[in-house]
């Protein structure tokens, strides 16, 4: 299978300086169009080149350079903000050391040429065929930010009611935001900032690019919403296609197949889980990213699926010498993330094979000279069961017979023989003391070359130990990082709690005058925690304010329209009762009389509200429970009567069937 993909069937602008420096005044540049078949040509200045690709918005805009189109790094991230959604800078050259565009052209079979337009057109038919490196300043994380559209104002009769009408109107706008968010199954976390009467602003970072966001931004009125990708710290560049490096393969198979990959340094590069793919489809997805050196399973012997996959590659298996334990597998992947625990088993296995392999690498790369591909030699030793010195000497010899330099000397016809002989004598011995010269010279260089080999194996030693420290390095920032980030949460979360804390401690502070006959037995008082509706949005919103806890008095405003999965959502909170509002459905009413939860009218209770919670009698609480479980007892009875009617039925059936099979 090829390691590149065919070419792209999508429009690529292809674009070189024509004339002027992108430094000084108006830059004029030229223009190639290309989508496979059309192939236009102009030149443009760079404004209207902005401007076309604002109105077609090509797949790829391409260059051999991307500081043809900025004049330094600043400008370079603002030329990539204003891209629009779905449109790449590609530099076709590679990334921070391009190669020559006329090398890059002739490598990949690309017509060439020194004029501008020719080297547009190279480098539109280049990105066209998926070469190059894709120009990166933004993360694929997006921040959408919903704030006030006005100031709140200075003083005046109506200004609280100005500032709570703008602060509601963030709020509803945020809950609208989140919705749409939820709708479209994308990740985020929010930070709210909350005001008199609402929400101040609210920030979502959503793990998505803008054009996968179902949210557009906007300004109307009191609210205003922004949408901006997260920038990185540097430059990045990324190959248009990956190249099919060689790779060590974790496979778990069964229902879910879960397939890992890891380079030949031990970096996880890919995972994949599916329930629907068969082992030809496992095959592809495996051929798409690398070629496999290892195929490595968690359990010994290897499954029969797993050896299947070997097989196909020609691949050299691992297994563990006994089936790797849970804890061993979950600290092996401490660092990695992953969606369920089959990925898990894979990253282990690829991992393990990776850690009993890394010597036998390591001392096939000291041997690999420069030039030669340290992943094919590595793939001949351990898949193939050669000596390095032999795949080095396959992969080292020329396709072609080398020409041979031939030296003819043609004599001139002399009338003095013997001068010539003289002639040809002294040049011999020039000729010998030449040789003798050279031959000094290549062992004084065989000399320098064998001293060079040895630091250069010294350097690639130490620079896998720096890239090691280097690794190890980053992963502890970013662990650094999260465990602040976990930390400002709880923070936050603890700071929540106290305010809600203090707000039931003020509760119970209250004056109970509605409750003329209680006031001196304060003790009848039980706290009742209500729900706005019925749904699973609303007990989630509930149980985030105050927290839903078994043997909870729960008070649903609105009963109707809740389901079974709504139902057992409130079911397993587990609550002392139930108090609704209006009738509540057959199935929700059926699942919470399964799990032994009362359910009674809201009527029958005297509740008194205060800000987000609510306080009752214990005693007519106590009645309502009561009550069903007098009813449930005789719903019970009902159930069973009817159950055994049926039975009675049933059996009648069942005999006068008999008898009439009998009678025939």
């Amino acid at each position: 299978m090829s390691e590149r993909t065919s070419a792209l069937d999508a429009l690529v602008f292809g674009v070189d300086v024509q004339s002027g420096d992108v430094r000084g005044d108006a830059p004029s540049y030229a223009l190639v169009v290309y989508d496979g078949e059309r192939l236009d040509r102009d030149v443009v200045s760079y404004r209207k080149l902005r401007r076309l690709i604002e109105d077609e918005q090509p797949a790829l805009v391409a260059t051999d350079n991307m500081y043809e189109l900025a004049s330094d790094k600043d400008a370079l991230v603002h030329f990539l903000r204003e891209l629009p959604d779905g449109t790449g800078l590609v530099q076709v050259t590679g990334d921070e050391r391009p190669e020559p565009l006329s090398r890059v052209a002739s490598r990949h079979g690309v017509p060439y040429g020194k004029d501008p337009m020719e080297e547009a057109e190279a480098a539109a038919r280049l990105a066209a065929m998926n070469v190059g490196q894709e120009v990166s300043a933004f993360t694929d994380t997006t921040e959408v930010k919903v704030a006030r559209g006005r100031s709140t104002g200075k003083g005046g009769w109506s200004e609280d009611r100005y500032t709570r009408r703008i602060h509601g109107s963030v709020k509803e706008t945020t809950r609208d935001v989140e919705s749409e968010l939820d709708g479209a199954g994308l990740d985020y976390e929010r930070d709210v900032t909350e005001k008199y009467g609402g929400f101040a602003n609210a920030v979502f970072e959503v793990e998505a690019r803008p054009e996968d966001i179902p949210v557009s931004a906007r300004r109307n009125g009191d609210v205003r919403v922004e949408i901006e990708r997260l920038r990185r710290d540097g430059i990045e560049f990324e190959p248009l296609v990956k190249r099919r490096d060689h790779v060590v393969v974790g496979i778990d198979p069964g229902t879910t197949t879960a397939v890992a990959l890891a380079d030949l340094d031990g970096a996880l590069l890919d995972v994949l889980s599916t329930r629907t793919a068969d082992t030809a489809e496992v095959i592809e997805w495996i051929i798409e990213r690398g070629r496999p050196v290892v195929v490595a399973a968690d359990v010994t012997p290897m499954p029969e699926t797993v050896e299947k996959i070997r097989r196909s590659f020609d691949a050299a298996g691992w297994t563990p010498e006994k089936d790797l334990p849970v804890d061993e597998k979950q600290h092996r992947t401490r660092e990695q993330s992953y969606d369920n625990d089959h990925e898990r088993d894979a990253m282990a296995a690829a991992l393990f094979a990776f850690d009993d392999r890394e010597d036998q690498f390591d001392r096939i790369t000291e041997k690999v000279p420069a030039g030669v591909s340290r992943g094919e030699v590595i793939a001949r030793v351990v898949a193939g069961e050669e000596s390095v010195e032999t795949a080095l000497t396959d992969l080292t010899e020329d396709d072609g017979d080398e020409e041979e330099e031939t030296t003819e000397h043609t004599v001139r016809e002399l009338s003095e023989e013997e001068k010539r002989i003289k002639q040809l004598e002294s040049q011999v011995e020039r000729l010998k003391s030449h040789v003798s010269d050279l031959e000094a010279t290549v062992s004084e260089k065989d000399d320098r070359i064998a001293e060079l080999e040895d630091e250069l194996t010294e350097a690639r030693r130490e620079e896998r130990r720096d890239a090691r420290e280097r690794r190890q390095v980053s992963r502890l920032e970013r662990e650094t990082d999260r465990l602040e980030r976990e930390l400002d949460e709880r923070d936050e979360r603890i700071e929540e709690l106290e305010d809600k804390f203090a707000r039931l401690k003020q509760l119970w502070k209250l004056d109970h005058s509605n409750f003329s006959d209680v006031a001196a037995e304060k003790k009848d008082l039980i706290p009742v925690k209500p729900v706005r509706k019925f749904t699973k949005d609303a007990i989630r919103e509930a149980h985030e304010n105050y927290g839903l806890a078994e043997d909870d008095v729960v008070y649903l405003r609105d009963a109707s329209g809740a389901g079974r999965s709504t139902a057992e959502r409130l079911a397993e909170v587990n609550p002392r009762v139930v108090l609704k509002e209006g009738g509540i459905s057959d199935v929700a009413d059926d699942v919470l009389f399964d799990h032994g939860i009362p359910v009674g009218p809201a009527d029958d209770v005297t509740m008194q509200e205060v800000d987000e919670l609510a306080v009752a009698r214990e005693s007519e609480v106590e009645a309502v429970v009561d009550d069903w479980h007098d009813r449930a007892e005789q719903r019970r009875i009902e159930q069973k009567s009817e159950q055994l009617d049926r039975l009675i039925s049933e059996h009648r059936a069942d005999r006068q069937y008999d008898r009439g099979s009998s009678s025939t």
